[in-house]
């Protein structure tokens, strides 16, 4: 209910930032137009109770709202007009559905007299965006704003989250009607904490009592479900070993005796190598995406499996299971703990060491402490700014090599430090998510590792850095090059570069003209002066960093090969 518990008759505009604040929002990224006008004029009246931030392109809103999202534990909010802004946001509206991240988006749309009429800037957005969003709702009504909000904010935190869109019709935000706000709790169609069987408990705990070789799989699920320390307990009464997906980094700090690391294509060695040879498999939170799996045909064939997960989609889609454990995790790993025997497995932890050395002696320590004499390396760049912020930054990443190096190499002490585009991969998500991460978390240190592709994407957001004066850092690793692209052009192409040589422009030019203070590194002897300098300004800062023009990402499992089959390159390989 409103705060004097009565109804009132108001336009449909002000009933939607009234239930905005009724959810407990405080921050929207957005960008107006003609169809959401109205909406943006109310939002004038309210400004002291809800901070919007407009961004320079309607993608650029939903990154942000993503990356606010993925640090605060809120639903992330963007506000779009109709036709192509709707239609910008739909890059960011997937990304966020393969990445279970929770956002409202809602956008303007034509008259409802005019839907289906080819109206100027009229486009079905709810065709569009019904297979990428949790719901997608068309109001027409004013007396149908309140209601549709409540449920969007409940469908899109609850359960497995995800992004909803609720499309507005200009006339339902101008028409009056009576209004009163209730929260939504319940959908008789819609069950977003399934039962928990505790037959499957039971099961589950007698295959990891018997397990000689355990290996779990953190995902993301974790943290969505807040699960951190429910899992940290599973793991250390079961002495069970375990891997991240890139969406789970962070879940458990970097340094915790039994984390082997990353999976995956570009993940450790042992973590990639003992999937296939332990006995008991535990994926919490995690789907078994193919950049994990590899060749599912040889994936995991000697292991029991148990999965851990919300979704009963994910059950048996990719790998098939001994055991599904449904439900919250945050619910479901201490009833499994409760039922484990304390145990510890020395000879199996000591079996991922002499893999961890190989991926040392081979990768890492060239990677990270290399020659003065060559080029910079991305991974030393990556190592000295989580040295530098004592591991306790946020990592916001692009998409390409630099985010594999900042995924491999920056470290954790917290939960919720990794903001990166898993499931989708979209270059240009770097730099606007880092904005919404700083509103996220305003105490926390942002550091935004971009490359000079993916930056180019969404360069435009440097003003709404300028506007709005927003201290985040930028790490661009600069190889003139499409890296990640050029590097399979390289490995599976003969070489042939085709089309990822890059021109680029002076960027420190260009941030200095947004009035973001900028360095230019391109000798190893200036680094560390030049990270310091950057962590120690007040405001945004843009670290040039110039590294070797060829480097390649290694460790890596070729695309749809066996997880094991992996290439140290060097000419090295297991």
């Amino acid at each position: 209910m409103n705060r004097d518990n009565q109804t009132e008759n108001i336009p449909g505009s002000e009933i939607l930032i009234r239930s905005l604040i009724a959810e407990g929002v405080d921050t929207i990224f957005g960008y107006p137009g003609g169809a959401i006008m109205p909406v943006f004029d109310a939002l004038y009246d309210h400004k002291d109770k809800i901070r919007h931030i407009l961004v320079r392109h309607e993608q650029g809103a939903l990154h942000a709202a993503q990356g606010y999202a993925r640090v605060s534990e809120k639903v992330g909010v963007a506000l779009v007009t109709s036709g192509p802004g709707a239609t910008n946001a739909i890059t960011g509206i997937t990304d966020a559905m393969m990445d279970s991240t929770p956002l409202v988006v809602i956008s303007g749309q034509v008259n409802s007299t005019l839907l289906g009429s080819d109206a100027f800037q009229e486009a079905d957005v709810i065709g569009v965006t019904q297979p990428i969003t949790k719901w997608a709702y068309q109001v027409r009504r004013a007396e149908d704003i309140a209601w549709a909000v409540s449920r969007a904010f409940y469908i899109a935190s609850s359960g497995r989250p995800g992004p909803v869109v609720l499309d507005i019709a200009k006339d339902a935000q101008v028409l009056k009607c009576d209004y009163s706000y209730q929260k939504t709790t319940f959908l008789r169609s819609y069950h977003p904490l399934p039962e928990v069987e505790e037959e499957k408990i039971r099961m589950a705990a007698d295959l990891i009592n018997s397990a000689k070789k355990p290996f779990a799989l953190v995902g993301q699920g974790v943290i969505l479900g807040n699960a951190e320390q429910e899992l940290c307990d599973f793991l250390e009464k079961g002495g069970i070993p375990f891997g991240s997906t890139i969406l789970g980094l962070s879940a458990i700090p970097s340094g915790h005796p039994l984390n082997q690391g990353m999976l995956g294509m570009h993940g450790n060695v042992a973590t990639n190598i003992k999937t296939n040879e332990c006995d008991v498999l535990i994926a919490i939170g995690m789907r078994f995406d193919d950049r994990v799996t590899g060749d599912l045909k040889t994936y995991a064939k000697q292991a029991k499996v148990i999965h851990f997960d919300i979704d009963l989609a994910e059950m048996d889609k990719n790998v098939k299971t001994t055991v599904k454990v449904l439900g919250d995790a945050k619910q479901t790993l201490p009833m499994v703990t409760a039922l484990m025997e304390k145990k510890s497995h020395p000879e199996w932890l000591e079996e991922f060491k002499p893999y961890a050395q190989k991926e040392y002696d081979c990768i890492i320590k060239n990677e990270l402490y290399p020659e003065n004499g060559g080029e910079i390396k991305m991974g030393e760049v990556v190592n000295k700014i989580t040295e530098a912020t004592q591991n306790k930054a946020i990592c916001v990443t692009d998409v390409g090599q630099h985010q594999m190096m900042a995924t491999r190499y920056f470290k954790y002490n917290q939960s919720r430090s990794m903001v990166t585009s898993g499931g989708l991969g979209t270059m240009g998500f770097g730099l606007p998510a880092g904005i919404g991460a700083k509103y996220g978390a305003p105490d926390r240190t942002v550091c935004i590792f971009v490359g000079d592709g993916g930056l180019q994407m969404t360069i435009q957001e440097f003003g709404t850095i300028m506007e709005y004066g927003i201290d985040v850092k930028i790490i661009l690793l600069n190889n003139n090059y499409l890296g990640m692209v050029r590097q399979w052009q390289e490995l599976f192409f003969d070489e042939r570069y085709s089309e990822t040589h890059l021109k680029n422009p002076d960027f420190i030019k260009i941030a200095d003209a947004y009035n973001i203070k900028g360095r230019k590194v391109t000798q190893r002897a200036e680094l560390d002066a030049a990270i310091q300098e950057m962590l120690q300004h007040k405001g945004a800062y843009l670290l040039e960093v110039l590294v070797e023009t060829k480097g390649m990402v290694y460790p890596m499992v070729p695309a749809g090969g066996t997880i094991t089959n992996i290439l140290l390159g060097n000419g090295n390989s297991l």
